[in-house]
């Protein structure tokens, strides 16, 4: 990878923990005080979405810097960021998967929306996307010739 692409990855992941550090007050809430605040909600599940897709997308990068071809879904991203990139470990990668079909119902609302799902995948993702920011600056850290 070059400078610049590893420049982009980091500027994504920073983006990723600013995303985080904005949904943890809304985690806070009690279930019924989130359901009540529709701009809280909205806020939620755009910030999660973003954070979804900017991982997504930093899987692809690293996917493709390394000689692969980009993942055949934003699912099957995680798990070849795992087994061909080796940038996380796969039972993080178990873990972050299913917010791919997350991401997929907040853009294209697919269904109605189930908020306590909704709700519950803000805690998710403040436990696992830490690990994922912090996997992918160590793999980055570790790449030949980068400072």
């Amino acid at each position: 990878m070059t400078a610049m692409e590893i420049a982009l990855v980091q500027q994504k992941l920073a983006r990723i923990s600013e995303y985080l550090r904005l949904l943890k007050p809304i985690a806070q809430l009690s279930f019924d005080e989130y359901c009540a605040q529709v701009y809280q909600r909205k806020a939620a599940e755009r910030l999660l979405q973003t954070v979804i897709e900017a991982a997504i997308d930093i899987n692809n990068h690293l996917l493709v810097g390394s000689g692969f071809p980009p993942a055949d879904s934003y699912h099957q991203s995680f798990f070849d960021l795992a087994l061909k990139v080796k940038a996380i470990e796969l039972s993080l990668a178990e873990e972050l998967a299913p917010s791919a079909g997350l991401r997929n119902r907040l853009v294209h609302e697919y269904d109605q929306l189930d908020d306590a799902a909704v709700f519950g995948s803000i805690r998710r993702a403040l436990t696992s996307y830490p690990r994922y920011v912090q996997a992918v600056q160590a793999y980055l850290s570790n790449l030949e010739g980068y400072n």
